[in-house]
């Protein structure tokens, strides 16, 4: 890990060490990859204002979110299939972000399952949950992550459809991935990565174990998976799962100032301005683009967190800057993720948290509530 000295080294470390079916379901946008470009590129646009002859000698990267105490204002995404980037991915990711003193997000298509990472970890994390139309199953995971003392539910509002990810098709996706010759030559090529999954302690949804029938067979989970994202799903929804948890709610997936004024009326802790890391709706606005006018509209209301695009800690530093209280790292830590398992999230994090440190130096700044547009070039 010495060697990685940014998110890129990291994924070019993981495309290199994980099946090709897995890194592109990771990297991979919806259709034309448009939206997925634009949150990029917007975040690249953005200058920032340096300041010189500050002392800056005081600087320090902590901060909070939703009331607890943070390190660094980030906290890890929930991403799908995380242990079939590196086996028990999920339990290591959460380890090094709990190292490191920043929230982890279990997703519901994660590998291992909410009891597997609790018994793994030693504080609590945050999970994050898919409304299917199964609402037992639903009220169920709620139900796991209430035993498992989850410390916040991040409820996941852009999926009631699902947007086409070309490179999945094309690389015969499935858990785990088809048989064909190109797959099984690719996994050949990655001793490192087939030897972690041997001795994992799962390869398929862990979360769904015992909720599928013929959830043995991978054709049995992929028509059940495809046939629950529910196209009713509505915010009179948002009351049915409050009234089974009790405690702070994260509404993901926001990218309209009207969206985000309803998830204040309905009671949400927080809101997550995002558009699913560009897999969804291909052509619609960079988060970073849309952010200002949410934070603005409810940023006293209640948190705004961001996601999207993030590589970098001046990355940080620009979405804070438009009004968030904290981002979301998606594919940087997956990359590191691929690249080294728990010593990869571990660097993926350090490298965002240094990169942070130094550009808040660079604008004379010394904690994080300091950061503001005026940090901006106009």
């Amino acid at each position: 890990m010495r060697a990685m000295t940014c998110i890129e080294d990291l994924r070019q470390a993981a495309r290199r060490r994980v099946p090709r079916a897995f890194f592109g379901y990771a990297e991979a946008g919806s259709y034309t990859e448009q939206t997925l470009a634009a949150n990029r590129s917007d975040l690249e646009r953005i200058r920032l204002r340096q300041r010189v002859l500050v002392d800056i000698s005081r600087r320090s990267t902590s901060s909070t979110l939703l009331g607890e105490r943070v390190g660094l204002p980030i906290a890890l995404a929930p991403i799908g299939l995380g242990g079939l980037q590196w086996g028990d991915g999920e339990i290591l990711a959460c380890r090094a972000a709990q190292a490191a003193g920043i929230p982890y997000t279990l997703g519901t298509l994660s590998i291992c399952s909410i009891e597997d990472v609790a018994a793994a970890v030693e504080k609590p994390f945050w999970f994050q949950l898919y409304v299917m139309k199964d609402r037992g199953f639903a009220r169920a995971l709620i139900e796991r992550a209430i035993a498992a003392r989850c410390s916040a539910l991040v409820l996941t509002v852009d999926l009631q459809v699902l947007g086409q990810r070309h490179a999945d098709i094309r690389n015969g996706l499935s858990v785990p991935p088809a048989l064909k010759l190109g797959n099984l030559i690719d996994m050949a090529t990655k001793p490192r990565w087939a030897l972690g999954m041997l001795a994992a302690r799962r390869r398929t949804f862990g979360n769904l174990a015992g909720f599928v029938r013929g959830e043995a067979r991978v054709k049995a989970l992929a028509e059940w998976i495809a046939h629950q994202f529910d196209e009713t799903l509505s915010w009179k929804d948002i009351e049915w799962i409050r009234g089974i948890w009790p405690g702070k709610l994260i509404i993901k997936g926001i990218l309209d100032v009207e969206d985000a004024r309803a998830a204040c009326d309905v009671g949400a802790s927080a809101i997550v301005v995002s558009n699913h890391g560009g897999r969804q709706m291909d052509g619609a606005s960079s988060s970073i683009s849309i952010l200002p006018g949410i934070a603005d509209a409810v940023g006293s209301d209640l948190e705004v967190l961001f996601d999207g695009g993030i590589r970098s800690g001046q990355d940080v530093l620009r979405a804070i800057a438009l009004g968030a209280r904290g981002c979301l790292l998606g594919r940087a830590y997956i990359y590191g993720l691929g690249a080294g398992g728990e010593a990869g999230v571990g660097r993926a994090i350090e490298i965002i948290r240094r990169e942070l440190d130094v550009t808040m130096g660079l604008a004379g700044l010394n904690s994080v509530a300091e950061i503001g547009r005026h940090c901006l070039v106009d």
